[in-house]
């Protein structure tokens, strides 16, 4: 099955679109509890090395096992660079200096940049007049969002905003490679299972290197918790999602999950870790969110036909009164 470019989804798909937004929007909750007692590149090696391990204890019972062939773990080693290294590394360090809810809403950028991004690459998803205005709105979202803190230059808060942008471009470019990754004609959950064991290959050397692990304090209970449940969650069930709806529903229609997450990020992190965003977050979450609604069409064409509607049955009655 290939996958579909500019189409709407089903209710299942939707469903799995919607399931996939709590576990994601999840991840910032997690992470916002994690950092409190370990370092980024650590936690982040927590979270793909402990995915790894459960989706290869996953792959035998469903009668599967890792790639073998050279071209697979080539396409893995692309999309754990897209979707694993670089993001998760740029969100968390971000989270650092910003609050989860914020890092989420800046994060759901993501179909701006894939709508871009998969019209340069890709021949079945172009840009569309309705696509280009909500570019062009979500990005004005942006920028009532950061446009505040760049007159700081180099402020902690900046860049931290930068680095969770820089992952959402990442996660766009990620989107489109992995649909040429499904080419190769690899279950889904093979194709989660090989991304994070490379991703774990990848930076556990590095996370070695430059945090010294084994020199930190054993974190505690609810550090634990919030790392298994990045892990098992936000990552190992989430990526089994993640592909199964990039194949059936395509690229931009799988970034759209990025509209959604904000919300329930925003919630756990008010509710739990006492986290407040200023106004212009909001008003910059409802740009995007408008911006999304435009790339996505479904509301625009409901609204279209609501109003067109009425009046058809004057223009029968018009009709039959000419003939």
């Amino acid at each position: 099955m290939s996958p579909a470019g500019n189409r709407s989804m089903s209710a299942p798909e939707w469903a799995m679109l919607l399931i996939l937004s709590v576990l994601w929007g999840g991840s910032f909750f997690f992470t916002g509890i994690a950092l409190s007692g370990l370092p980024p590149l650590t936690l982040v090696v927590l979270r793909v090395g402990l995915a790894a391990l459960i989706l290869n204890l996953v792959l035998p019972l469903n009668g599967l096992r890792l790639p073998r062939r050279l071209r697979i773990w080539t396409a893995c080693l692309g999309m754990s660079l897209l979707n694993n290294v670089l993001p998760f590394c740029l969100i968390v360090w971000g989270q650092t200096h910003i609050a989860s809810g914020l890092a989420a809403i800046l994060n759901a950028t993501t179909p701006l940049f894939t709508v871009v991004v998969a019209h340069l690459l890709t021949i079945d998803e172009r840009m569309t007049g309705n696509r280009l205005a909500g570019v062009l709105v979500g990005l004005g979202g942006v920028a009532v969002m950061v446009g505040p803190t760049a007159s700081a230059g180099s402020s902690a808060s900046f860049m931290a905003q930068l680095a969770v942008l820089g992952a959402a471009l990442s996660y766009a470019f990620a989107s489109v490679f992995g649909r040429r990754s499904l080419d190769l004609g690899v279950p889904p959950l093979a194709l989660a299972a090989g991304q994070v064991t490379m991703s774990t290959l990848v930076l556990l050397p590095v996370a070695l290197a430059v945090d010294r692990p084994w020199t930190l304090p054993m974190p505690s209970t609810p550090v634990w918790g919030a790392v298994f449940g990045i892990a098992s969650l936000s990552t190992a069930l989430a990526y089994v999602l993640y592909f199964r709806i990039l194949v059936r529903a395509g690229a931009t229609n799988l970034s759209l999950v990025t509209f959604l997450i904000p919300v329930s990020a925003i919630l756990l992190g008010a509710l739990v870790l006492g986290e407040h965003l200023e106004p212009r977050h909001y008003l910059g979450m409802v740009l995007i969110g408008g911006g999304l609604a435009a790339i996505d069409g479904r509301l625009l064409r409901r609204i279209s036909r609501a109003t067109q509607e009425p009046a058809e049955p004057n223009s029968r009655v018009s009709a039959s009164r000419r003939r």
